[in-house]
């Protein structure tokens, strides 16, 4: 007798035919493209990792299950946000539950568009300096890591619009020690939880350099509650924003966390973003033709506010489209709390699930031309057609990142200014392969000639 379809059994999900041994070594050599090996063949798919079940997802219905409809049964308890909670400590990115939704609400504030918009100029003063000190080798056509120029740009926005201060001073370590800590949360991500207790150099290099930013973060907040005007940067607005509902303000301790997480979390994302658009203007000439056009017609020669932000809509098109070929997270974990159900197939309790966003940014099920360069292709009436979620860069839901708006912001106004400063064209002889560290890096950087800005109509 058949079993009426509505109370059908869910089904088991399908197995990838490889060993535990073979799959971890494949994801910890290169993750991306295993993962996207994974979701070419199936729509889910279940992998052993030793005594790990990882399921890997990718179809935009199933993210939409595990980051909105039943969001509260997937948590941040994996390896990974473990990994990130010894350098954020429990602020936004890595808290959960009750405690998440009550710093949310008092951060929120801090976020809104008018309080953004009071940063927006020293983000551009802060590219003016970086391009003008490039003088002498725009001259002489010089070739510059453009992914360690825009992390160290980015340094300093978030520094000066988190914390009022220039951390990329000369004398400061503060570079070294945010690229340290951040280096060994990817690698031990990737590591066996078996070598968590052996003592290495690379964690007594991790104690050092996150002892290097408590201590400086520490300070800059014992100094504002000492002097506690408001200075018109995020730790003003952290500080002074309290819980609409119980009134209560953020504690030294959590605003440490919160400091830390806008602190790493919010430069070197939109590093990456800026990195790969550059590198994609370099490729597609005629795409770099239309923005130096669009900027010259709107702008005139004079450095951009947010208020022209709406008048450059195709610089905004190419963002994002660098930002579905290149998400500067390409991919998100979480652990299943209670048994479910995606789509018929059965997820167990503690299933570990990786949702796969660079295989979703990449399908052709949702892309015309997925590998192409296509900013046009975010103009409504083409988007409007792509289903939800097949474009995340910033995650979804309630776990949606609060500071999306402010790294938009940043990286139109941070092109804006320097695409009318400088011409940065790939250099030749290297290879570009994109690697998934806390946020997607090229594996050995990436090379630019420098040369002066085209003039419109070149």
């Amino acid at each position: 007798m058949l079993v009426p379809a509505a109370i059908q059994p869910a089904r088991p999900l399908p197995q990838h035919d490889e060993s535990s041994y073979r799959s971890f070594l494949a994801l910890k050599r290169n993750p991306l493209s295993w993962l996207m090996s994974l979701s070419m063949r199936y729509p889910i798919v279940e992998v052993r990792l030793g005594r790990r079940r990882l399921v890997v997802v990718h179809q935009p219905e199933h993210v939409q299950h595990i980051l909105i409809k039943n969001a509260r049964n997937y948590t941040k308890q994996t390896r990974g946000y473990q990994m990130i909670r010894k350098v954020l400590g429990n602020g936004l990115v890595t808290s959960e539950g009750d405690f998440w939704m009550r710093q949310r609400r008092i951060a929120q504030p801090a976020f809104h568009r008018k309080r953004l918009a009071m940063l927006g100029e020293g983000m551009v003063k802060a590219t003016q300096e970086m391009g003008e000190g490039w003088g002498e080798a725009v001259a002489r056509r010089e070739v510059v890591e453009v992914n360690e120029a825009m992390m160290g740009l980015t340094l300093r926005i978030v520094g000066e619009a988190l914390l009022g201060v220039d951390v990329t001073g000369a004398s400061s370590q503060v570079g070294d020690a945010v690229e340290e800590v951040l280096e060994f949360v990817a690698v031990q991500t990737r590591s066996l939880p078996l070598t968590d207790a052996l003592p290495t150099p690379s964690k007594m290099r991790f104690r050092r350099s996150k002892a290097v930013l408590d201590q400086v973060v520490q300070g800059i907040i014992d100094e504002r509650r000492a002097d506690d005007r408001d200075r018109g940067d995020l730790l003003s607005m952290f500080m002074a924003v309290q819980d609409e509902e119980t009134g209560e303000r953020m504690t030294d301790g959590q605003l440490h966390d919160e400091v830390m997480t806008m602190f790493l979390a919010g430069h070197e994302t939109t590093a990456m973003t800026l990195t790969w658009t550059l590198m994609l203007l370099s490729q597609h000439p005629a795409e770099r033709r239309r923005v130096v056009a669009e900027l010259a017609e709107v702008l005139e020669g004079r450095a951009p506010t947010i208020d022209d932000l709406g008048q450059l809509p195709f610089l905004e098109r190419v963002i994002k489209e660098s930002m579905r070929l290149y998400p500067p997270v390409p991919m998100v974990a979480r652990t299943v709390v209670d048994e479910d159900e995606i789509d018929g197939w059965r997820l167990n309790k503690d299933h570990y699930v990786v949702i796969n966003t660079w295989a979703t940014h990449r399908s052709p099920e949702y892309w015309d031309n997925p590998e192409g360069f296509d900013p046009d292709r975010f103009l409504p009436e083409r988007f409007d057609a792509v289903p939800k979620l097949a474009y995340s860069p910033f995650s979804a839901g309630q776990r949606k990142c609060i500071g999306d708006n402010f790294a938009m912001m940043e990286a139109r106004l941070v092109l804006a200014t320097l695409l009318q400063q400088v011409e940065l064209d790939l250099a030749v002889g290297q290879t570009i392969v994109p690697e998934a560290h806390v946020t997607l890096r090229p594996a050995t950087g990436l090379k630019m000639r420098l040369g002066p800005a085209p003039r419109f109509g070149r």
